[in-house]
């Protein structure tokens, strides 16, 4: 026998933004004393608890931000706002597997976007 998965739908999360849902997901979970959470979700609230920096709202300025610039994509801008890269090295990985490099001024660019949020 054969299951066939179907992607429905697909969104592009940050960090901030995932933790917002799942601490939803945790609350009403957490409403249910015989319902627990499974093992998966609980390392994926642990994930998110500990690694998102800004609020949700936040998050998704940045990116709409990041957006704007010529030369972002929104894979790139999602990457940029959960790592809040600090520097020109930091910000080179993000772009590390991408087949163009931005220039120093474009790198700037986005040095200068994420500094209002760090």
């Amino acid at each position: 026998m054969t299951i066939f998965k179907e992607t429905v739908d697909e969104e592009l999360l940050t960090v901030s933004e995932a933790k917002e849902l799942l601490a939803d997901v945790e609350a009403e979970r957490s409403l249910e004393e015989d319902r627990e959470m499974r093992y998966e979700l609980a390392r994926a609230v642990e994930h998110v608890n500990r690694f998102a920096v800004l609020e949700g709202e936040e998050s998704r300025e940045l990116v709409d931000e990041l957006l704007e610039l010529e030369g972002i994509e929104a894979k790139s801008a999602v990457k940029i706002a959960d790592l809040l890269p600090r520097n020109r090295d930091e910000l080179r990985a993000v772009f590390a597997q991408e087949r163009y490099a931005l220039s120093g001024d474009e790198l700037d660019d986005v040095l200068d976007v994420v500094a209002k949020y760090a």
